[in-house]
């Protein structure tokens, strides 16, 4: 899967997330989470910071 369609699903993610209340801790965590997903593929990673990004979108399961 190649970046574009990485950040598209995980737009699509947090759009549902979005939609569970506000207090919910699953899609608090769960969207912290994705935030970081977003913040490496948006920037020159190494190969350590390749690692941790393929693990956090792997752990989604999306």
């Amino acid at each position: 899967m190649g970046n574009e369609e990485k950040k598209t699903a995980v737009n699509e993610e947090m759009k549902r997330l979005n939609r569970l209340p506000a207090n919910s801790s699953y899609a608090s965590h769960r969207l912290r989470v994705l935030n970081k997903i977003l913040q490496l593929l948006s920037v020159q990673r190494n190969t350590s910071q390749d690692e941790e990004l393929e693990l956090l979108f792997a752990g989604l399961h999306i």
